[in-house]
């Protein structure tokens, strides 16, 4: 494995995942891909390309030439907008490709599949449904995108006018259920190897601008069944986060993140290091789990740096 390609540069996900394997395998190529140039990409890794967006009829060819030019041999999306395409087709790339799978990505990226899909697992879920379905009988209540990364562009709606606005003004995206306290919010990242064996790292979490700015382990059991459940019975193999939060009747999980997330290299920090495991199975090694300790913390530090003209 000599280069590697990550998606996404602009973003924190893929810096984070940059900063892990630069440290680890100083010795490979790190290229990166982006939408546009403005951005801290260039300090993570050797060349940055510019390509179309996912979206693009012409995002494919993009992503097979820069593998083709560059020989790279692991491509890594970062967004779930890319992987929605290179899911798909990753098995005729000329390189490796990081993903969970085309069948989870799809159920993943999209928040009222999710639930169903929890639901069929007889597992308890929040009720969900389309905004354009029907008003909500319980107020307060949560109204967000049906598709979408992330922990913006989320209201919490407090009246029926508020509800009938936001219903009329998005008919495509859901109200759910409110769950409580908004205290006992975690993550859960959730690793599955080849052979079957799965790790979760739970981190209760408190949001700063959408991102986890301040994490802790803790180890609750009946989250740890939940998400071992939902890694085997949706047949797992890499790495994807829970969303959950732990209420008095127990954990309820309202998001499942089909990729490695902002708390990536968070978790690195920790021992759950989840991307190196990918590399790892790709090279035929054998992933061996650390033990996490409960009650260590980490938080979210900013940094601002010039960039050479």
């Amino acid at each position: 494995m000599k280069t590697i390609l990550i998606t996404g540069i602009g973003g924190d996900i893929a810096q984070g995942i940059a900063t892990i394997i630069r440290e680890s395998y100083p010795n490979i190529k790190l290229l990166g891909s982006d939408i546009n140039s403005k951005h801290a990409g260039t300090l993570f890794v050797d060349e940055v390309f510019q390509v179309v967006g996912a979206s693009s009829k012409t995002y494919t060819e993009q992503i097979e030439l820069l593998i083709k030019t560059h020989i790279i041999d692991v491509v890594i999306p970062t967004s779930e907008q890319e992987l929605e395409v290179l899911a798909p087709i990753s098995k005729e790339l000329q390189a490796d490709c990081i993903t969970v799978g085309a069948d989870i990505v799809t159920i993943g990226v999209d928040k009222l599949k999710t639930i169903k899909c929890i639901e069929s697992f007889g597992l308890p879920a929040p009720w969900t449904f389309l905004a354009k379905d029907a008003k909500p009988n319980e107020l307060p209540c949560i109204f967000k995108s049906q598709k979408g990364s992330g922990s913006k562009n989320i209201f919490v709606v407090k009246s029926e006018l508020e509800a009938a606005f936001l219903a009329n003004k998005f008919p495509d995206s859901i109200f759910q259920e409110l769950l409580e306290p908004a205290d006992r919010e975690v993550t859960c990242a959730v690793y599955r190897t080849k052979d079957g064996r799965t790790a979760v790292l739970q981190l209760l979490r408190k949001l700063t601008g959408g991102l986890t700015g301040w994490a802790e382990v803790i180890k609750n059991a009946a989250v740890d069944n939940m998400c071992q459940q939902i890694a085997n019975d949706m047949n797992l193999y890499g790495s994807f986060n829970i969303q959950l939060r732990i209420t008095n009747a127990g954990p309820r999980v309202f998001e499942i993140n089909p990729r490695f997330s902002s708390t990536v290299l968070m978790r690195h920090r920790l021992g759950f290091s989840d991307v190196l495991w990918s590399l790892d199975e790709i090279m035929g090694k054998i992933v061996k789990f650390p033990k996490v300790d409960a009650g260590q913390k980490m938080v979210r530090i900013q940094d601002v740096r010039q960039l050479s003209n």
